[in-house]
């Protein structure tokens, strides 16, 4: 049997793990868990109605999304961590209907998108309370996760299935054939430490173009104990509502990328999100009248803001990921599938998905 390093154990790497055949391979997981970005979020599983312009980007966020029925039935998620309870948009007057023609164009090679409605603003005030009486896109596919739930979820399943986890920094050597990871000697590796992995290739002469982006999220405790079942909501300027089981309402997150990785808590962030978001909200002082917990993670971002998931160059042995940005709840976890597969059985059923290894990797 094969002894196989997954170093990193965000979404990436634990998604990854518990797709690996375990009559192939031993696994150890190393992971430092400080910082980490899918621990620290919470996101709305909906791409499809995106602007960005990179296609191999959004074909992969299409896929990314499409593969969540599969995830759901293979780790038996619960609830609390994901739901498929619709997305709203809510944009400027004029620019609604240009996006549902968008919406529906995109459902013909997207059926996940669901129903698609345009509400009136009585309408998405019933289906979300929080929100003002202004009308808005519905797309009934859309759905939630909650990035530290889904990790732990499958970190159980990982221990019951005899993986091993060891939480400690790693650093990583070639050594013939094989790789050490500290001291310990493997025969393949999966580098998934997203915006750590500069540091974790320097030593194989590697350069990597990766930054990290601090991200903060508000998590806030109301007394909306049915707030599992609204749906996710998109605010115009780059601010999503997120409602969770039992009156737990996420709003975020911010991008800075002068952060990098302080951890600290901000009221700079606090004011942001909140100047994003009160416009849109019934409770004008919804900011002051509820508790909040900070969530706060690093991000990775490459410098044309794509992930990348391959081999290294000339090394079938060895797997690398990073770059998901802010779209890493959508992504992630079907590249740990793909990766995973990849392993197991030599399929490389990802070249459609992004540029070659050596635009990322010098």
């Amino acid at each position: 049997m094969k002894k196989l390093a997954i170093i990193g154990g965000g979404i990436i790497g634990m998604t990854l793990a518990n797709y690996i055949d375990l009559k192939k391979y031993s696994v150890t997981i190393y992971d430092n868990p400080v910082g980490q970005a899918t621990k620290a979020s919470a996101g709305i599983i909906s791409p499809w109605l995106s602007k960005r312009r990179n296609k191999q980007w959004y074909q992969l966020a299409k896929d990314g999304a499409a593969f969540y029925p599969k995830l759901v039935q293979d780790f038996d998620l619960a609830a609390n961590v994901y739901q498929q309870t619709g997305t709203l948009i809510l944009r400027k007057d004029g620019e609604l209907e240009p996006l549902m023609a968008l919406a529906k164009e995109r459902k013909q090679t997207a059926p996940e998108i669901g129903d698609i409605q345009l509400l009136t603003g009585a309408a998405v005030t019933e289906k979300l309370p929080l929100l003002k009486t202004a009308p808005a896109l519905f797309i009934t596919g859309g759905g939630k996760l909650d990035g530290a739930s889904y990790l732990e979820t499958l970190r159980q399943r990982a221990i019951a299935k005899g993986i091993a986890l060891k939480t400690a920094f790693a650093q990583l050597n070639q050594q013939n054939d094989h790789w050490l990871v500290n001291t310990e000697a493997f025969d393949a590796i999966a580098l998934c430490a997203g915006p750590g992995l500069p540091d974790l290739l320097h030593p194989l002469g590697l350069t990597t173009d990766i930054r990290p982006q601090k991200g903060q999220l508000l998590a806030f405790d109301t007394p909306y104990k049915k707030s599992g079942s609204w749906p996710v909501a998109m605010l115009d300027g780059e601010s999503d509502l997120i409602p969770f089981e039992n009156g737990q309402i996420l709003i975020g997150a911010t991008h800075e990328n002068d952060g990098g990785f302080d951890l600290t808590p901000t009221t700079e962030a606090f004011s942001q999100l909140k100047e994003k978001s009160v416009p849109f909200l019934t409770e004008s002082s919804f900011f002051e009248n509820h508790p909040a917990n900070y969530r706060v993670g690093t991000r990775a971002y490459t410098s044309d803001f794509a992930p990348f998931f391959n081999c290294l160059p000339n090394n079938p042995t060895a797997v690398v990921a990073s770059g998901l940005g802010s779209s890493g709840l959508t992504t992630g976890p079907y590249i740990g599938y793909l990766l995973a597969d990849y392993l197991n059985s030599g399929q490389q059923d990802w070249l459609n998905y992004q540029k070659t290894i050596d635009h990322y990797l010098k």
